[in-house]
Formats: C-alpha cells, structure tokens, sequence
C-alpha cells in the first residue's frame, strides 16, 4: 500500500480503537472482527472479504510500531494541511520546513528553531527538485522518510502516477499447520472435515478442508488459501493438513490398490474353487481359484482399488491355504488315504537334488 493512501484512510476507526490504543487493545479488536467477518464464516457475502481485507490491512500496519508511527505521522500532516512551498510568506505562513517540523519537532513556524537566530536558520535548508544526473531531491527526501527512496524511473514520487511508497508491500501469509484422523475408508473414498486452527494472531478459527481419495499415512495436504492472513492486502497463506490413518484389520493400501489375504482349503485350493471376496464397501466380489492353486498366489480383481484423479486401481487378493489345526476322525482318514495315493511324489525332490549338485556353493555369483 502506497503512503498516499493513508491520507484516506483512517484504519484506528476500521478496528474500532482510538488513536491512543495500546498494542494490546488493537490486537483485541482485530481479533475479534476478523472473527466476525471472516469469509468462512459469511459464505456467499462479498462485502464480508471487502471488510475482511480492510481489517487485516489495517491491523498490519498498527500492528507495527515502526508503521503505525509513520501512519500517524502521515495523518498529522493531513490534518495538518502540509503545504509544499519553498519558504514562509510574508504572514510567516510554514512552507516545507514546517512540514519537517512536524515530523522530527523542530523548524517550526515562526519563533520557532527555523527563525533567524534559533539555531538552523531558514537559508540554509534547500529542496531541489532533481537533477539529470540523478541527485536526490524532494522525491528522495520523502522517500527517506516513508520506507526507500526511489530513483528516476524505478516508481518514486518523482514518476508520473507514484505516490509515497510504504515501509512494506502486500504481503503473503504464513502457511499454518493442521493434523488429522481419518479411518481407513475415509482415506480411500476421501472427505470433507471441518477442522479448528488456532492461529495466535488471528484467532481460532473453523476450516473446511478437502481431502483427496487415497491420501497415505503421514500425507502433507496442502489447503490453499486458508493459513494466516496475508498483511497489507497480500494472500493468505496455505493450510497444511497431516493426515494419520487408522489401520483397517482386512485391508491395506498398495499404491491405488487395495490388498486383501483370503484363506482357502487345502480341497478348494488342489481342486480350484469359487469363492467370495469382500470388498471395502461391504460388499463380496467372486473369483475363481484356479486348480492346483498354491498359497501365496495373487489374485486380481478390477476396478475394485482406490478411485483417484488418475483413475481406479485393483483389488489384489493373496491366496492363503489354511492347515487345520483339528481333524475329525474321517477327515484324518481322509487325509490319511490321500497321503498313502502320494507316497511316490516328495515335494523337496527338487531342491534336495539341487543342494547336492552344489554343496558349498560354488557355483554362486556364476551362470
């Protein structure tokens, strides 16, 4: 914000202070109207983010002592009438000299330091207007007084259309931080939570944040525009949400897709089988196992993972083949008589064979 519009505004009335307010009954009143008129809490109320912008730029610049002291400075001078002439008329009405007067307590009026024979006497003050060569006048001696002097061309005073510069420019605010629980099925599906953010300058506050379908444990989800105020009429910062995840005890995530370990007999495993296979929204889905099937074998069904911008990954589901623990006399009968029809078949034939041919390793690390 540019010094020059100071002059119009008089940010002690948009927060509600006088002028003689302490830092602490500013800070107050800013907390409390940004409160009241934060865009969160008026949706769909345009005038509530016009009045929102005015009490954050307002509360910028009270809020630092170094600003709110050039801001009063400023606003003397408009009440003040400041008069750019070059020297008093003959009424002894102030020209400049009474404008720095006012700033730094000196070179007043007439009587004053600035009168013959009270220290400084008027001749020798002069404000040049410039020079080709770049020497600072007018334009630089404000621009000392109000936050960078500016050259020619660079947006001084001294360029058509410039006014005072400010100490600072707009500024984005700080990114603040959130954590959050979700359960596992509001990871996959997403969700909409409404999340409390305590900001010791601005407040505490409601934030409506969205968090996408298949964020992880751990994820950083960054909300745009909902961390502090920015000063001065800058951006707001962003809001940066940590998302933990509860473990789910059926599921678990595989970058899009979800796994799941399905048991299954040793019969429907050996024989292949039909079987059903839940799903994350409570339903089943049925797959087919094929014959001979051993454990640990993957099993694929589409569509069935997590739904992202990028697409749906799969349902990836791993064949267990249970043991029984106990045998009813004819299951172990069963079991007894498949045995004794496989007596000729050892399934450690093969890495027995293998072991022998290389018995100390000699062939590792060889083709």
């Amino acid at each position: 914000m540019a010094s020059q519009d100071w002059f119009e505004k008089d940010f002690y009335a948009v927060l509600g202070v006088p002028a003689d307010a302490t830092q602490d009954a500013v800070k107050k009143a800013y907390r409390k109207l940004a409160r009241k008129h934060h865009p969160d809490a008026n949706a769909g109320a345009g005038s509530a983010e016009h009045r929102f912008k005015e009490i954050g730029e307002a509360y910028a610049v009270l809020s630092d002592p170094e600003q709110r002291q050039q801001y009063d400075a400023v606003r003397a001078m408009s009440r003040g009438g400041a008069r750019f002439t070059s020297g008093g008329g003959p009424n002894g009405a102030g020209g400049f000299e009474d404008l720095l007067g006012g700033l730094f307590g000196g070179m007043g009026g007439a009587g004053g330091r600035g009168s013959p024979g009270a220290g400084m006497p008027r001749g020798n003050v002069r404000f040049s207007t410039g020079s080709p060569g770049g020497a600072g006048g007018f334009e630089d001696l404000l621009g000392g007084l109000f936050g960078g002097a500016q050259g020619p061309g660079t947006g001084g005073m001294g360029a058509p259309g410039a006014g005072y510069r400010s100490p600072r420019g707009a500024r984005r605010g700080e990114d603040l931080t959130a954590d959050v629980n979700l359960s596992f099925r509001q990871a996959v599906e997403g969700a909409q939570l409404s999340l409390r953010v305590d900001d010791p300058r601005s407040g505490s506050r409601t934030v409506t944040a969205r968090i996408p379908a298949g964020v992880r444990d751990g994820q950083k989800v960054r909300v745009p525009g909902k961390g502090r105020p920015g000063e001065i009429g800058g951006e707001h910062g962003d809001l940066l949400v940590t998302v933990h995840v509860e473990p789910h005890s059926v599921f678990a995530f595989d970058g899009s897709d979800l796994r799941v370990t399905v048991p299954v007999t040793f019969a429907e495993a050996a024989l292949g089988a039909q079987i059903d296979v839940p799903t994350l929204d409570g339903g089943t889905v049925r797959l087919k196992v094929a014959a001979g099937t051993p454990s640990g074998r993957i099993l694929r069904a589409k569509g069935r993972g997590v739904t992202t911008v990028k697409g749906t990954g799969d349902l990836l589901v791993t064949v267990q083949v249970l043991v029984p623990q106990r045998l009813s006399s004819e299951a172990k009968a069963a079991v007894e008589q498949f045995a004794a029809a496989m007596a000729n078949d050892d399934p450690r034939a093969d890495l027995l064979a293998r072991a022998r041919r290389d018995p100390a390793g000699a062939g590792d690390g060889r083709r």
